[in-house]
């Protein structure tokens, strides 16, 4: 059987004129605060201890250890006894707890001062993950500030095998990786307001999960998807333009408002997406990425706009049906699925969606030669510059295809009229 180890070890330093002083949790101490001194000069010792801060000898040195003991444990119970509200006490369950509400997290204030908004879609994820996965482990009834690197991977190994509805182990699925990124991210937090605190997951990776790869549509096909009879209704035409010649996200297109476009320059601003596009309690908010971005304004999506207003009427957001409601997120889905199918395109094991229109349009754009860093911004990817040096020449691009598009639909509509007239 191993012999305990010593409340503490004083050593002497190779000059043989100071100590250093090392504290095991055999004192009685929390782990947290024995990690604080490991192999500290007798220098550090606080001021109410200056007394002992230069030992002349190996007695006058123990004498000084078991003063800073007695020290630290008295600060532990003041600590207790008079901050027990304090950030400091509180438990695991109860500081993830407070990520899932923007009122409560300690990432609002952080976020506001970045002029960050806390998008409601985390909050919701957080909110999730915590009810669903988090809540009732055994972590969550440990203090933060007794939390080891131990506890932190067993609660690993707990969440990994853990079955998912369908019956697979919860390792490796993007419900793993997003729960371990917002635990690194609380306990990241926490350090945040405690210094001295040593983060036990400070040295465990993030796991890493890929997602799906949408596919993208070669120049041909986004050709065909604009044939007369593949987008047959106004609304039709300005969406499928919106999300190929715009690169605008489902929420986007659907927050977008009269004021965003402007018809001299052209060019459209992308100020707000709706946030929780999937569910009922939607709210507007910045678009992904925090900021506005500048896209171009292509004249088949204005000619498409302008007959979608006559049509429908012009309201509060730019796609609207007569009564004033948007479009939802199923709208887009659903007819996407008929669009592809009218204009004869087989997938053919290819991934693609709605979303697919972004990386079609980045595909494009990068094989005409525009600047990576320009398609990025473009597609809200990084930060907004006040000057996007490639904009020109990447709405010259566009609109090179657009011009396509019309071309396209111009001697589709001669051919039906030909065929009509033969049939008569």
């Amino acid at each position: 059987m191993p012999r305990p180890k010593k409340p503490f070890v004083v050593q002497k330093r190779k000059d043989w004129k100071t100590y250093i002083i090392t504290l095991n949790i055999s004192s009685g101490l929390p782990a947290r605060v024995c990690d604080e001194w490991q192999r500290k000069s007798f220098q550090n010792f606080p001021a109410e201890l200056v007394i002992h801060s230069q030992p002349k000898t190996k007695a006058a040195a123990d004498a000084g250890a078991i003063a800073l003991i007695e020290y630290l444990k008295k600060k532990q119970h003041e600590g207790s006894a008079h901050n027990s509200s304090r950030v400091e006490y509180i438990t695991v369950g109860a500081w993830l707890e407070k990520f899932t509400a923007v009122e409560t997290s300690p990432r609002t204030g952080i976020n506001a001062s970045k002029n960050r908004p806390y998008s409601p879609n985390t909050v919701d994820s957080y909110r999730c993950y915590f009810t669903n996965h988090i809540k009732g482990d055994p972590l969550c009834s440990l203090k933060m500030q007794d939390v080891e690197e131990e506890d932190a991977l067993e609660f690993v190994t707990r969440l990994s095998v853990k079955k998912l509805d369908n019956g697979n182990p919860m390792s490796g699925s993007r419900t793993f990786a997003g729960i371990i990124i917002f635990v690194r991210m609380a306990f990241k937090t926490y350090q945040r307001k405690n210094s001295k605190w040593l983060n036990p997951f400070q040295n465990i990776e993030p796991p890493v999960y890929k997602n799906i790869t949408r596919d993208a549509l070669p120049e041909d096909e986004m050709l065909k998807l604009f044939s007369p009879e593949v987008l047959k209704k106004p609304m039709e035409l300005a969406v499928c333009a919106a999300i190929f010649l715009s690169g605008l996200r489902r929420s986007e297109v659907a927050a977008l408002k009269p004021e965003d476009l402007d018809w001299h320059t052209p060019k459209i601003t992308v100020r707000r997406a709706w946030q929780n596009f999937n569910i009922r309690n939607r709210v507007l908010g910045p678009p992904k990425g925090k900021k506005a971005r500048i896209v171009p304004f292509d004249p088949i999506l204005q000619e498409a706009i302008k007959k979608l207003w006559e049509e429908n009427g012009k309201h509060e957001f730019v796609f609207c049906w007569k009564n004033g409601e948007t479009i939802g997120p199923s709208w887009t889905y659903v007819n996407f699925k008929k669009w592809l199918a009218r204009a004869g395109i087989e997938l053919n094991g290819r991934e693609i969606v709605p979303h697919s229109s972004r990386h079609s349009l980045a595909s494009l754009l990068e094989e005409k030669g525009v600047s990576l860093r320009y398609i990025q911004e473009l597609l809200g990817h990084s930060d907004l510059k006040t000057t996007i040096i490639y904009l020109h020449s990447t709405e010259k691009t566009i609109r090179n295809i657009g011009e396509k598009i019309s071309e396209s639909m111009k001697a589709q509509d001669v051919e039906q009229k030909v065929l009509s007239f033969n049939a008569s």
